[in-house]
């Protein structure tokens, strides 16, 4: 073998044994789509699905994408550069007056979106401030920005949600200028960025804030624009990036900002002009699901909240914890791996997906499921999965906190 062969093989040795267990939870296969799904012929409802107003099986979607089809086939085999449509156009301009910004720009994916941002924006003169808690695309694009010789930035964490370890930084940064970058809903924890303050801090000590919105757009503000709706902020945070991966019930970046950053994005961002452009079918899918947010957005938001609500105080009285959750986003705390895994277990065979978090997506000691409750879900799944869990979070002593021991073999 090689180093490379030896490399695998050894890291593998966890995955190994949870599949030697049986327990192995990642990478189910499913045979239809959307938040009622078969897995193995079993019909499963999926609590772990970020379609949060449950439009992506919509008919008029569906139609959409298929006539998209007709029309430019299932992609454009080239990057935008030299395959830009005017369904992409149309779009970017529909976003950019829904948000209320000059400019939108579409990515393929939301990661590249954040990663081809931030390693435009970052140079030498600048200090990259973190949340702790970031997600991948901001952490990959500050390594990639710092790994640009002659212009790498200073890189700086805050804790979690901190204003004051926020401000901490700003004040002793190395570098004259500083992008602050953060999450308007943290997808793990579901807890919302104290955005408010947030932007009064950056505003005092000239910090500019690139907000990633992915699981706020279409879930917080009265319309469902965001954090920024919400919080009464919108036009003092100068980028935001979302994704239509959740709401927008496919996959794609949303780049939104002042004109000339866009375009200044636009021309040097790697991630978008050397990926293959965004398909035309899920342009129109998310154009689909755009009308229906500017038609009825106040009351399909009201819905997905109405729902999140529900199942937050059911689960609270039964003595879950959900930690700093304060969304439509739960985790269920089994605070061990092997409780974690068996939950799932459970959970799945007797038809209910809430997929398991473990180290080293979190810390040891955080281990949880994830449940994510859309508007899409009926009161039916939900009391199937409240009452499964209240069985098995007695059954593996998740409610009593008692320990069931390592993974290991005895």
């Amino acid at each position: 073998m090689t180093f490379i062969d030896e490399k695998a093989h050894a890291e593998l040795a966890r995955i190994r044994k949870a599949r030697e267990k049986q327990v192995y939870p990642y990478f189910r296969e499913f045979e239809t789509g959307g938040l009622h799904t078969t897995i193995a012929g079993q019909p499963i409802v999926n609590f772990s699905s970020n379609d949060y107003l449950g439009l992506t099986n919509h008919p008029k979607v569906k139609e959409a994408a298929h006539k998209a089809v007709d029309s430019y086939a299932c992609g454009l085999s080239s990057s935008r550069v030299q395959a830009t449509t005017v369904d992409h156009v149309a779009l970017e301009n529909r976003l950019a007056r829904w948000y209320g910004f000059e400019k939108c720009l579409l990515f393929t994916t939301g990661y590249q979106a954040m990663v081809g941002t931030i390693a435009a924006l970052a140079d030498k003169d600048t200090t990259l401030v973190l949340d702790s808690y970031s997600h991948a695309c901001i952490l990959d694009g500050t390594f990639m920005a710092a790994g640009v010789p002659g212009r790498a930035p200073e890189v700086r964490f805050f804790n979690h949600n901190s204003v004051k370890s926020l401000e901490r930084i700003l004040k002793t940064r190395e570098r004259k200028n500083a992008i602050v970058l953060i999450e308007g809903v943290y997808s793990l924890d579901g807890d919302k960025a104290p955005i408010k303050e947030m932007v009064d801090i950056c505003a005092a000590h000239g910090a500019y804030i690139v907000l990633d919105d992915a699981h706020g757009t279409g879930t917080l503000g009265m319309n469902g624009r965001g954090i920024l709706e919400e919080a009464a902020v919108e036009g003092r945070v100068p980028v935001v990036i979302s994704t239509f991966s959740k709401t927008f019930g496919g996959i794609g970046g949303i780049l939104l900002g002042r004109g000339e950053v866009v375009e200044y994005i636009q021309h040097t961002a790697r991630s978008f002009l050397f990926s293959a452009s965004l398909p035309v079918p899920i342009v129109a899918a998310a154009s689909t699901i755009l009308d229906m947010l500017e038609d009825e957005g106040p009351k399909l938001v009201s819905e997905l909240h109405e729902k999140a609500e529900w199942m937050r105080s059911n689960l609270k009285s039964a003595g879950f914890d959900l930690g700093a959750s304060n969304t439509h986003i739960m985790p269920v705390y089994c605070r061990d791996e092997r409780k974690a895994l068996f939950m799932h277990v459970a959970l799945l065979e007797s038809g209910v997906l809430m997929v398991p978090i473990t180290y080293p997506g979190v810390k040891l000691g955080e281990e949880r499921l994830r449940l994510n409750v859309t508007r899409g879900h009926t009161q039916q799944d939900m009391d199937k999965a409240l009452d499964l869990l209240k069985m098995y979070g007695e059954a593996f002593f998740v409610l009593s906190g008692e320990d069931l021991g390592p993974l290991e073999d005895d």
